[in-house]
């Protein structure tokens, strides 16, 4: 049974999917002394340091789709808590750079395991990370992501 109202529009329930995953994700991280932003960034400059690169803030933003002020208050939060090292990248003055601390990637290591998990619980009425239904749900999702929202109707007649 669905907690969401019968008729309810895709909009609708893409909202309430994306709140009920950020609750889950919060809860599952705060022992870790992370919020679901926080464990965004963190994840994501683990997955990046792996590919041996160190984003700047501007970078991190436009990957995790996060506003680049939000970033920069996040990865001040994190330095503050001995998670991330900010830098001034020597190419361009004005950009600060981020890379994970040694207790960063052991903190960001656990919350992968931990969102992981949930990742895994999330999708088993789909049959699982692995299973067709995941993928074409996955591709849908990617569709809908790469749609263009901005603008008026008027704008785009």
């Amino acid at each position: 049974m669905s907690s969401a109202p019968e008729g309810a529009t895709p909009g609708f329930l893409v909202w309430r999917l994306s709140m009920k995953w950020r609750v889950a994700v919060d809860r599952a991280v705060a022992p870790l002394g992370l919020t679901h932003a926080q464990y965004s960034l963190v994840a994501t400059l683990s997955g990046m340091h792996r590919s041996g690169r160190r984003p700047s803030q501007r970078q991190l933003a436009d990957h995790t789709g996060l506003e680049a002020l939000y970033v920069s208050k996040l990865a001040r939060t994190l330095e503050a808590a001995g998670l991330v090292d900010r830098t001034r990248d020597p190419a361009d003055p004005r950009a600060v750079q981020l890379s994970l601390t040694a207790r960063g990637q052991d903190v960001a290591r656990q919350a992968i395991q931990v969102v992981q998990r949930l990742h895994d619980r999330l999708l088993q009425p789909l049959g699982g990370l692995d299973s067709a239904r995941t993928k074409d749900f996955t591709r849908e999702l990617r569709t809908l992501l790469d749609a263009p929202l901005t603008g008026t109707e008027e704008e785009q007649s």
